[in-house]
């Protein structure tokens, strides 16, 4: 038995300390697991990638003794931080531990165990190093040796794994520099053909969560698959088994591509960045798309939606276990792009999701089209759903193409589900389109002016980049002599629309010297407004006016990367000292480009600004998911050590919620400026004005 002065000691130091609150001495964790202790992964992450070998990352115990201390760090294949590994990097342990204080899981005067018998703390801005006491219970400081600093070179091994256990099975994921990563866990059950799909419910298992697993079906890719509904998940925090407490909220991600492609395992939405920068947890979901996802029969059991019937059944698993890989399941924000922002937009009104989540951001969603003489465009089913017998009427031309001939419709049905999927992904003719099942949708769009509690009532984040349209214009083929062919080509309208628009003179025509070329920029102005910013706007406006959305944002991206370019239209142009294009030159920032402002993933760099708007627009994504406000506090900037955000928003002003039908919104680049709604006066032309859906258009 302890000497009673000695215990008393003891007691009196974990009293000080939060870890230790109910309990004196943590044993070492058992190997490779979280049984005994939470793992928290350190790592000051500027976002620049090239810079990654510049800085280490630790992994931070719970409190124990010194002598169990290097026992825990043993058990993950590590030991325990040297004073010189701190003192080489001490500015980016500096920031660390600050931010542990900050966020109330230590003491201002907060020691930490390391190796040599030492201990380190904060102490006026600067490491502060000495002996450990004898019995000290401090929490525990081990190195990281993983290198991966990106998806392309996170490989698990037996040194870096990592079991968690939720809800009677165990996940072996693994971690890299940066995160604790989990790739490829099965969601739900593998689900019979044109059925809903149901929570994962096998128990007993031991799930190999270090792979992805296999996109769903889709065209001309053999590796797809009907087994695909897996998601991944990368957290800077896994508490220990049993434990809630210091969860981090939630970043649902749902990846785009026109609901007939996409990926949870692309390298662009990979959530790494994010967990170690912003201190929260990332999820990516596949669910099933094209045909498998979306068929439709009127008067059969096959009622489509079951590409969003996977979205939901992946929000519930993440509601079920997501904090035992130390994310908040009552502080879920949902994300999507093109038509992941469409699932958003369903998600938001479907009766099956609705309570589910806290927040929501729909990055460039499609909508209207009904103008120009046109009935609709492709842009408008995003937001306008077909009954099943009007998706029906654009699919059934599917049976003949994979050969299903049969007489009777339950034959052809019969043949359809005996087909091979990629046979069925890989016909001309798909069903692509969320449609009124009265399951998972139950009406004809969202509703979100008569808050009659059909319309999820959170907080929401909308925006376009700056030139969607331009991927889904034509660019010619053959060049054109005057701006009327150009518009009439890349817009598909008549002479007589596309002298409209010319007379209107709300959208100029600046002349480069290139007809072809300048009428498009025209026509891809038009198509930005006519299938992204005025549906967006007009949204978002009634939203807020209607009370449907609590506090709300709208944006458009001024900087981006890449993006979807069918017309080969390319980026901005390559200069001397500017090997990957100058971004201060104009370019088209075209649809899906802006993916990595919000995941903090771009690589490579172009200039010094690509980087610190890198840094603030995802700062701010983050920070709407942390505390549903895009606005980070200056306090948490500054213990950071987010100099360039800290000046971004500083020279940015506050990104301001919509008040009115004049917005505001933000501009994002660095910095941020703040605008009224983009094109008013040519969304009103093009019959979709602020108030649309205030005056009751559907």
């Amino acid at each position: 038995m302890a000497p009673v002065k000695k215990l008393a000691v003891l007691t009196a130091a974990a009293a000080c300390l939060p870890y230790a609150i109910g309990a004196v001495i943590a044993p070492p964790p058992s190997a490779l697991s979280n049984s005994q202790s939470s793992l928290t992964l350190l790592y000051q992450n500027n976002l620049n990638f090239t810079d990654d070998v510049n800085h280490i990352s630790a992994i931070l115990l719970d409190p124990s003794t010194a002598a169990n201390a290097a026992t825990g760090c043993a058990a993950l294949n590590e030991t325990l931080i040297s004073q010189s590994a701190l003192q080489a990097h001490s500015q980016d342990f500096v920031n660390q531990l600050s931010y542990i204080i900050y966020a109330g899981r230590a003491t201002q005067d907060q020691k930490w165990h390391i190796a040599s018998g030492q201990t380190v703390e904060v102490h006026n801005n600067a490491l502060k190093f000495a002996k450990a006491g004898p019995g000290n219970v401090l929490p525990v400081l081990c190195t990281q040796s993983s290198q991966s600093n990106m998806p392309s070179n996170a490989v698990a091994s037996a040194s870096n794994e990592i079991k968690v256990a939720s809800s009677g099975n165990t996940y072996v994921g693994f971690r890299n520099k940066k995160s604790w990563r989990f790739q490829g866990i099965p969601f739900a059950n593998q689900p019979e053909r044109f059925a809903y799909s149901t929570l994962y419910s096998k128990t007993g298992q031991t799930i190999d969560a270090t792979k992805y697993g296999p996109d769903c079906a889709q065209p001309y890719e053999s590796s797809s698959s009907e087994d695909c509904l897996f998601l991944n998940i990368q957290t800077p925090y896994i508490p220990k088994a049993g434990s809630t407490k210091n969860l981090r909220p939630v970043h649902f991600w749902i990846y785009g591509g026109g609901f007939t492609g996409g990926s949870g395992a692309s390298a662009g939405s990979d959530g790494g960045q994010l967990a170690s920068r912003e201190d929260i947890v990332v999820v990516e979901i596949n669910y099933r798309l094209t045909t498998l996802g979306f068929l439709a029969i009127p008067g059969t059991n096959i009622t489509g939606n079951y590409g969003i019937s996977d979205q939901v059944t992946g929000l519930d698993w993440v509601l079920k276990n997501i904090a035992s890989f130390g994310g908040d399941p009552h502080k879920i924000v949902i994300n999507g792009e093109s038509a992941g922002a469409g699932s958003v937009r369903t998600l938001l009104g479907s009766p099956k999701a609705i309570g589910k989540f806290r927040g929501s951001i729909a990055m460039s969603n499609l909508g209207g089209g009904v103008d120009l003489g046109l009935t609709g465009d492709y842009a408008t089913t995003y937001s306008s759903f077909l009954t099943p017998a009007e998706s029906y009427a654009r699919s059934e031309a599917l049976f003949g193409e994979i050969g299903c001939n049969q007489t009777t419709l339950d034959a052809r049905i019969s043949c359809l589900r005996a087909a091979p999927a990629q046979t069925i992904v890989n016909a001309a003719t798909v069903a692509r389109y969320v449609v009124q099942d009265g399951t998972y949708v139950d009406t004809e769009t969202l509703d979100v002016y008569n808050r009659n509690g059909s319309a999820a009532n959170v907080n929401t984040i909308w925006g376009t980049t700056a030139n969607d349209g331009a991927s889904f214009s034509t660019y010619p083929t053959t060049p054109v002599t005057s701006e009327l062919a150009g518009i009439m080509a890349a817009l598909g309208i008549s002479q007589a629309y596309a002298q409209s628009i010319i007379d209107s003179g709300l959208f100029p025509y600046y002349d480069t010297g290139n007809v072809t070329l300048d009428s498009f920029n025209v026509s891809q102005r038009v198509a930005t407004d006519n299938q992204f910013r005025c549906i967006d706007e007009a949204t978002v406006y009634a939203g807020v006016e209607s009370g449907a959305f609590k506090t709300s944002y709208f944006y458009q991206m001024q900087r981006t990367s890449g993006g979807y370019d069918p017309n080969n239209l390319g980026g901005p142009p390559v200069e001397p000292g500017y090997p990957y294009g100058n971004p201060e030159k104009p370019y088209f920032k075209l649809h899906g480009s802006d993916m990595p402002w919000v995941f903090g993933n771009l690589n490579p760099l172009r200039d010094a600004n690509d980087l610190k708007s890198v840094q603030l627009e995802s700062g701010y994504f983050a920070a709407f998911v942390r505390s549903l406000d895009p606005n980070p506090p200056a306090s948490y900037l500054q213990v950071r050590g987010y100099t360039n955000t800290t000046q971004g928003v500083k020279e940015s002003g506050p990104w301001q919620p919509v008040a009115n039908a004049r917005g505001p919104m933000k501009l994002l680049d660095f910095p941020s400026l703040t605008a009224d709604f983009q094109d008013l006066p040519q969304c009103a032309f093009l019959n979709y004005s602020i108030s649309y859906y205030v005056d009751g258009g559907m």
